[in-house]
């Protein structure tokens, strides 16, 4: 595996396990897609060090338990703003 995908790996792991981000998130701040931090951080990880890749699993299984608390409250905070917008 090339050297720089498998540093961007552990750089995307490391992130994730510091910040609790979503993968979303991490593809954002590195200016990647989603696409390729879940493959680095689920895939490749996993083969280079497999320590932080459980630490970046915790991680990820939290995000996901949480999403739809997350997708609430983004809807909830959404029609509020329509409402007091309509309000005005």
């Amino acid at each position: 595996m090339n050297d720089l995908v498998e540093k961007r790996a552990q750089t995307l792991a490391e992130y994730i396990v510091e910040t609790g981000a979503t993968v979303r998130a991490a593809a954002k701040r590195f200016d990647v897609s989603k696409s390729t931090v879940h493959t680095d951080v689920s895939l490749r990880l996993k083969d280079i060090d497999h320590d932080l890749y459980e630490k970046v699993r915790i991680v990820l299984d939290e995000n996901k338990a949480e999403r739809h608390i997350r997708g609430g409250n983004a809807t909830r905070e959404k029609y509020k703003r329509i409402t007091s917008l309509q309000s005005d």
